[in-house]
């Protein structure tokens, strides 16, 4: 026989398909958010506003090591976090997703602003006071730096945090209303039909009871009259009175099931035994003895342990299965397979197809057994089945919880339905994944905004080699000083020629650059000279006023 294998019970609040956190998905957000930080850090490089990229990457990857461990101490790590990246901007996606993580999860209000406050002023912090060293350079632009990154790479975060743990926490609120006012629903019901048993069971034992009672008393007085008058009718008064106490019995069982659902009918049949692995081996054993070919597979240990519900509904499942199977395929080849873990408990009776044809339609039954136990085996919280097999066969299946507590009947199939549970959960299926998209893209538009922050306060900043360009001065070197944009024109060599001031004493050669000389009277130019000896040195550096040749206009003539 091919056995079905048990299916565990998803655990509340957890969807159907969603991937378990572990290892694995804790790794894959440090590397993306990693990456994320890297890009920013890429970003400043690119432009050549990232000073120390070395230190840079080693905050980051410090950062990365820490980012894990943000499940176990969510407040240290977001602090953590927050002053690195105050060291470093590329840090800053590691402590959003921290900032984001620890709102999310943490209930108590003023726990959470401080902590996001805490982080916010320690980003601050590090940033103004790391500005001087493998900052941008001054404190008023770390600063600025840090009151840049602090709203991108903690308050933003926090809020969104703030607001989906608020989401959740509500939505589980309402679930768990709704499903407490299912459970009064249901609790109603049931009283309200147990009471309504209770009544038809007393009407129908008014009714009946009392009749049938007379019927057996006459009876009996009739056995004694026709002992003496008629011997020979005696046993037919006999089988009335036989007859009328089994009817009496049968009436007494089918006023035990109108009854209150908790109870079963008969005598003797709830004891501490009763869905044990002996009660189920028992109900084989009559089975077989009534000519049944029926084998028990039983998995896991007993069900003395679980609940009396538990226990009766596993009793009754196999009672009414094998009843059946005795009706309709006695002779049929019969497994009844029991699964037993810390979970559930799955009943599974199949029975082969019948070497006969079953009995007559006017012998069947109603079919309210297998309803009963559906009925019975969802009010515990598990699921049924009942439905015949392509070979011919039957199979019917039930899955009852190890501890059924307080059930719920599933919600409805159907659109309606669906769209409900997708609704209420607002974290599976295709709400999540929309749900995810949003963060993706809320924590790229934040790090667009790290990086145009780093990048607008570094660009702000003064470079050390910014100001004006030193002057040459005596004793320099023709390259030093051709290094600081002196170069010889020819244009003003030759405006010179003829117009200069002697040349100093060991001149080799002389430079004469346009810089620009502005007209200082109409009709004269400064000029100025720059005079090397034979060692290319810098001996003299003269300037002096030479005539300038005014153009002609276009109406005079030469």
């Amino acid at each position: 026989m091919v056995r079905t294998p048990l299916i565990p019970r998803p655990a509340p609040g957890l969807p159907r398909g969603a991937p378990p956190s572990g290892w694995a998905r804790t790794a894959a957000e440090t590397a993306g958010v990693t990456l994320l930080g890297l890009g920013v850090f890429a970003a400043a490089l690119g432009v050549g506003l990232a000073p120390h990229p070395a230190f840079q990457l080693l905050v980051i990857a410090a950062g990365a090591l820490l980012f894990p461990l943000r499940g176990r101490f969510p407040g240290a790590v977001l602090l953590a976090l927050s002053v690195l990246t105050g060291l470093a901007s590329g840090a800053g996606p590691l402590a959003a997703v921290a900032a984001y993580g620890l709102a999310r999860r943490t209930v108590r209000v003023r726990q959470r602003a401080r902590l996001l406050a805490a982080g916010a002023v320690l980003l601050v912090a590090a940033a103004t006071a790391a500005a001087p060293v493998v900052g941008p350079g001054r404190f008023p632009y770390g600063l600025a730096l840090g009151l840049a990154l602090a709203p991108t790479a903690v308050i933003v975060p926090g809020l969104v945090g703030t607001a989906q743990g608020q989401q959740r926490r509500l939505v589980r609120a309402l679930r768990e209303r709704g499903d407490a006012a299912e459970r009064a629903r249901l609790a109603a019901d049931s009283e309200a039909r147990t009471h309504e048993r209770s009544r038809i069971a007393a009407e129908m034992h008014d009714l009946l009871g009392h009749r049938l009672s007379l019927i057996s008393l006459h009876a009996g007085g009739l056995e004694l009259a026709l002992d003496r008058a008629a011997p020979e009718l005696r046993e037919e008064a006999v089988l009335v009175r036989r007859t009328t106490r089994d009817a009496m019995r049968e009436l007494r069982q089918v006023l035990g099931v109108l009854g209150p659902l908790g109870r079963d009918a008969g005598p003797g049949v709830l004891t501490d035994a009763t869905g044990t692995r002996a009660d189920i081996e028992a109900l084989v054993a009559e089975s077989r003895d009534g000519g049944v070919a029926v084998r028990l597979d039983w998995t896991g240990p007993d069900l003395d342990g679980r609940p009396a519900a538990v226990r009766r509904a596993a009793h009754r499942v196999v009672r009414e299965a094998l009843t059946n199977v005795h009706r309709y395929a006695p002779s049929a080849h019969v497994t009844v397979a029991v699964a037993h873990d810390a979970a559930a408990v799955r009943i599974t009776v199949r029975n082969g197809a019948p070497p006969q044809p079953p009995a007559p339609a006017g012998s069947l039954g109603t079919g309210r057994g297998l309803t009963g136990l559906r009925e019975r085996v969802e009010l515990l919280g598990g699921a049924f089945d009942a439905a015949p097999l392509p070979s011919g066969g039957f199979l019917v299946d039930a899955v009852l919880p190890a501890e059924p507590g307080d059930a719920v009947v599933p919600h409805p199939a159907g659109p309606r339905g669906a769209e409900a549970v997708s609704g209420a959960e607002a974290g599976g299926g295709e709400g999540g994944a929309a749900n995810a998209l949003t963060l993706a893209l809320g924590l790229g538009a934040l790090c667009v905004l790290m990086a145009l922050a780093t990048a607008f306060v570094y660009g702000s900043a003064p470079r050390p080699d910014a100001g004006p360009r030193p002057l040459p001065r005596i004793g320099m070197t023709y390259d030093e000083v051709t290094g600081l944009g002196v170069l010889d024109n020819k244009a003003v060599r030759a405006a010179a020629t003829g117009h200069e001031p002697p040349r100093p004493d060991g001149t080799a050669g002389c430079a004469y650059p346009f810089n620009g000389a502005t007209e200082i009277r109409p009709g004269g130019l400064l000029v100025a000279r720059y005079c090397f000896d034979a060692g290319q040195r810098l001996i003299a550096i003269d300037r002096f006023t030479v005539p300038s040749v005014r153009d002609a206009s276009p109406w005079e003539t030469p």
